[in-house]
């Protein structure tokens, strides 16, 4: 059985006020390409097909376009709604378009049907677990405690009753524990939305979606393949790739990737303002690329952004790194408030307010609106 594994297409995508159509466009026809060339027995797309809930018309048909043409070169295609995505969008016309073997996960509801397919090595059951949060799941499973991500996880694995003795993959869209996170990924501060990945044990493979750096957590079997684009600046040194999976008998796994060429590159380009200005810089790379653009010089040039957009027309972002700027940076606090939990943040902000420390009463209450918030509680 022969699959490929992508994830976080984001279609209609604005970085920076830049719209990454055209780009998406592009890399998903070198997608079609790779399907064409591999001809897998089925696609997996681990969510964030759009990158909001209601998408453009334009991003609806450049999936309605990927999909047409994929459905035709592969039996099936699996696709599973994440957190950027509207689960009932993507749910619609899911019985309509199964009988064309294109899978699209239901709303969640507790419970969770395989589609089993079949090769020389016998059944092969596929699960689709859409995103989901401890609020989602609580309501099908009242008689169980679910306080966290992985009670949640745990509880729609369970309902699931898989036979672990064949071969199953599950397809889903969580931060699993460990996974290397970019700018561009919507987490929670603090990590309160981690699943441990001792939740997908027992799968022969577990397709992820929602972090966009490809990589695997532990082993190829627990597997992120990121985004067929990079969506910051921090994933300017990643390339970027397809992930190709080809399993046999039970127990015997082989995963590789196809690299990907985008249309237009990201890519950080640093120097004083002449050195990056000048032809010899400009020529280094594709000057169309999304540029961003750090200046070494001591005092700052005026309307830079608009003297460099004649060379680089799509720079996207500029910042300064000298001595001044350096300076400012080091006079800030060294610990950075993404690397605190939200409620050791509340208890900093309580303290300097106040001027004393919260009880533990306050805490434990402070906690459970906490959690109640970030679950979209009233």
């Amino acid at each position: 059985m022969k699959f490929i594994h992508l994830s976080d297409l984001h279609l209609g995508k604005r970085l920076n006020e830049f719209s990454m159509v055209e780009d998406q466009d592009f890399i998903l026809r070198e997608i079609y390409s790779i399907i064409s060339e591999e001809e897998p027995d089925f696609v997996v797309i681990a969510g964030d097909i759009y990158d909001k809930s209601v998408p453009s018309a334009e991003a609806v048909h450049l999936f309605d376009a990927f999909l047409t043409k994929a459905a035709e070169l592969t039996g099936h295609i699996f696709v599973i709604s994440g957190n950027h995505d509207s689960a009932e969008r993507i749910a619609f016309g899911s019985h309509i378009m199964e009988k064309s073997g294109i899978h699209m996960s239901p709303v969640f509801d507790g419970n969770i049907v395989p589609t089993v397919l079949h090769d020389k090595y016998g059944d092969f059951g596929v699960y689709l677990l859409p995103f989901i949060k401890p609020v989602t799941v609580r309501r099908y499973f009242p008689d169980t405690v679910i306080e966290s991500y992985t009670d949640a996880v745990n509880a729609a694995v369970d309902a699931m009753n898989v036979d672990f003795t064949k071969r199953n993959i599950i397809i889903a869209h969580q931060f699993v524990t460990g996974a290397m996170k970019s700018d561009s990924e919507e987490v929670s501060v603090g990590g309160l939305d981690n699943v441990e990945s001792s939740s997908f044990d027992g799968f022969d493979y577990v397709a992820l979606g929602h972090i966009h750096s490809p990589q695997n957590l532990g082993s190829e079997r627990i597997r992120y393949c990121g985004t067929p684009l990079k969506y910051s600046f921090s994933e300017a040194e990643q390339e970027k790739s397809v992930t190709v999976v080809e399993m046999r008998e039970k127990g015997k796994l082989n995963v590789r990737t196809v690299p990907l060429s985008p249309r237009r590159d990201m890519r950080i380009i640093r120097g004083a303002f002449e050195e990056v200005i000048s032809k010899e810089a400009s020529t280094e790379g594709n000057t169309s690329d999304y540029i961003h653009i750090v200046l070494t010089d001591e005092e700052d040039i005026p309307e830079a952004i608009g003297k460099l957009r004649t060379v680089y027309p799509n720079i996207m972002s500029l910042e300064y790194d000298n001595s001044r700027t350096r300076s400012e940076h080091g006079s800030m606090s060294a610990a950075k408030p993404e690397d605190k939990l939200p409620i050791e943040l509340f208890e900093e902000f309580y303290e300097f307010s106040n001027g004393r420390e919260m009880s533990p009463q306050q805490r434990e209450l402070m906690q459970s609106l906490i959690e109640k918030i970030w679950e979209g509680e009233e």
